[in-house]
């Protein structure tokens, strides 16, 4: 009875990415899932004791995404054709799941773009598998979940 109401971390290999319109497959990593209030000192006259902190804006920096290199070229293609000026913003998900399967926690990032590619690295003394990764810059997200 005590172990059902017991609440374990979830781990951070199990997830998914959902990007609008694109079949990517699966990927090994995601980095840059954060969130940041930038603040700005403001200095009152006669107050020696502190300075106050104001808040400016939200920062959200890049989301870096990165798999095996598959014959899938889909991540390239939406590179390229936004670096030859066709930009097509695409808003998507990393979601979190439990040892079942069953989804624990979804972020939601909103209109991103790639702005980085990059392919793997090769070493003939080597055999680990080949990876590409993709940077994406958005306009933020929110959590569901």
């Amino acid at each position: 009875m005590v172990a059902a109401l017991r609440k374990d971390p979830l781990t951070s290999f199990r997830f998914h990415i959902e990007l609008e319109g694109l079949v990517v497959g699966g990927f090994s990593e995601v980095s840059g899932l954060q969130t940041e209030l930038e603040t700005e000192d403001y200095r009152e006259g006669g107050v020696n004791q502190y300075v106050h902190k104001v808040l400016k804006t939200t920062k959200f920096p890049s989301l870096t995404l990165k798999r095996g290199l598959t014959n899938s070229s889909t991540l390239w293609t939406w590179f390229q054709e936004t670096s030859s000026g066709k930009i097509t913003r695409r808003s998507g998900s990393v979601i979190l799941v439990d040892a079942f399967g069953d989804e624990k926690w979804r972020w939601n990032f909103r209109e991103a773009i790639p702005v980085k590619w990059t392919g793997p690295e090769f070493k003939a003394d080597n055999g680990t598998v080949a990876f590409e990764s993709i940077e994406l810059v958005h306009n933020g997200f929110s959590k569901d979940g």
